[in-house]
């Protein structure tokens, strides 16, 4: 899916959307204009305290960085998408998962966890828009294309955890498995010590990123697989050279930092290191200085000295509370026009409270359920995963 941007006249509106009227130059960068108003409601804090207490330890709430603070203050833990599906599965007390995340997020812990536990998505339109890209009819036609071609019997699905739960499946069914940004890495190098080339899915960017930056391929040995266009807009010779067949999917929010933004920080900011996830565009990632996943970004700031200045590019919940609890440091955001996720978003203090109140009430609410035959697929590749050994 092609991207575009179209950098805004300085409106009022303009100034709405994209920041408040302060001098770019000095503010520190992680600030927002379109900050939501005080909640309609003001005894939500008070009504979410007195649910999560009524509930106990049946209750176990997950909230991955990139939540909202109102959120992430009555998370029971907080980290990445798999961290919190293991960290919910390894707590069998928890009658209800509560995961402040989205969808596939939900079902990944609804994969991992014992029947008996049912996870709960606050809000049924929290989606990813990476993971929506990889649709499993638009997969299975671009396997049947594989096999058209004689090449799906060489080929090694690895497939992102950003992706459904059909997508999951779809990998555990056809020899593959799941990676996350962190073993990436391994995840391919598992893949080429048993195929000939992978088909890796749904980001393109965290694919061509590892496979160039990574494992030493070249750019030419990545080709993309665009699911709108016929065969992929591939042709077989172009299929059967490369050595990964990168799905043509991406971050809404990481694929649409520039190389321009790098420029501009390390103008704005003295010293500044530039600090990016690996789902950014390949363009972005060559020009910063250090690249890594969400669980790294953090732990690089935290473990940085006073005075240390980093422009990050990730998700702004995250890179504003890194900021604030790092006092001692200039954390900015790496372009200054860019917000919040939209469907991270989407989990809020009203969803949640209306999510626990409901289950005080006994109305189990927005249930994520995976069919059986999908989650026993799903949890193949995932355990495929697993079982790589650590770097």
């Amino acid at each position: 899916m092609a991207q575009s941007f179209v950098e805004p006249d300085s409106t009022p509106l303009a100034l709405l959307l994209l920041g408040r009227q302060a001098d770019p130059d000095s503010e520190r960068g992680v600030e927002c204009p379109g900050d939501l108003p005080p909640a309609s409601d003001p005894d939500l804090v008070s009504r979410a305290q007195a649910a999560k207490q009524a509930l106990g330890d049946r209750l176990y709430i997950l909230g991955h960085h990139y939540q909202r603070d109102e959120v992430i203050d009555f998370a029971d833990v907080t980290g990445d998408s798999f961290k919190l599906s293991q960290q919910a599965a390894a707590r069998q007390s928890a009658e209800f998962i509560v995961f402040c995340g989205v969808h596939f997020m939900a079902e990944s812990a609804d994969i991992l966890t014992s029947p008996q536990q049912r996870v709960i998505l606050p809000d049924l339109a929290a989606g990813c828009s990476m993971a929506d890209m990889a649709a499993d009819y638009q997969v299975d036609a671009a396997w049947q294309t594989l096999t058209r071609w004689g090449l799906s019997d060489t080929t090694i699905p690895i497939t992102y955890m950003n992706s459904s739960a059909d997508i999951k499946a779809f990998t555990g069914r056809n020899g593959g498995s799941i990676c996350t940004s962190s073993n990436a890495q391994r995840s391919l190098e598992w893949a080429f010590d048993r195929g000939d080339r992978v088909l890796f899915l749904p980001d393109e960017h965290l694919g061509r990123n590892t496979a160039v930056r990574r494992l030493g391929l070249s750019l030419d040995d990545c080709v993309v697989f665009d699911p709108h266009q016929s065969d992929g807009g591939l042709t077989e010779d172009q299929a059967r050279s490369a050595k990964v067949l990168l799905w043509k999917g991406h971050c809404s929010v990481h694929g649409r930092f520039s190389p321009e933004s790098v420029d501009d920080v390390r103008q704005r900011v003295d010293d500044v290191t530039v600090l990016v996830h690996p789902e950014c565009r390949y363009d972005v990632v060559a020009k910063a200085d250090l690249v890594g996943s969400t669980e790294y970004i953090i732990n690089t700031i935290n473990a940085a000295p006073p005075g240390s200045a980093f422009a990050v590019g990730t998700e702004l919940n995250l890179v504003r509370r890194l900021a604030e609890s790092n006092p001692d440091k200039t954390v900015v955001f790496l372009d200054k026009t860019i917000c919040f996720c939209a469907t991270m978003n989407r989990i809020d203090l009203p969803h949640l409270v209306w999510a626990l109140e409901n289950l005080v009430d006994g109305n189990v609410v927005n249930q994520i359920t995976v069919d059986p035959a999908t989650a026993q697929w799903a949890k193949v590749a995932l355990d495929r995963m697993l079982a790589l050994p650590a770097s």
